[in-house]
């Protein structure tokens, strides 16, 4: 017996409320699987404020951001 078989089965022996909470069931089970869209990547998502960012704004932000670490794990030893 396939399970599209013992489904209907279950089904024709279940009352009408009993129905009617499966199908509900079934109706949140699809509702879970529809395709979400994808993502918009932050660079997209930021493009209409014009801003421009390098590779060397990202390094300088990231030095400034770690100052001082490193020192202190020298000065330690």
């Amino acid at each position: 017996m396939t399970s599209e078989e013992v489904l209907l089965k279950t089904f024709k022996g279940l009352s009408g409320i009993e129905r009617k909470e499966l199908l509900d069931f079934a109706e949140f089970l699809e509702s879970k699987k529809t395709a979400k869209s994808p993502r918009r990547s932050l660079k997209g998502a930021l493009k209409h404020l014009n801003i421009k960012i390098t590779d060397e704004d990202i390094r300088v932000a990231r030095n400034e951001m770690w100052r001082g670490y490193t020192k202190d794990t020298e000065d330690e030893k």
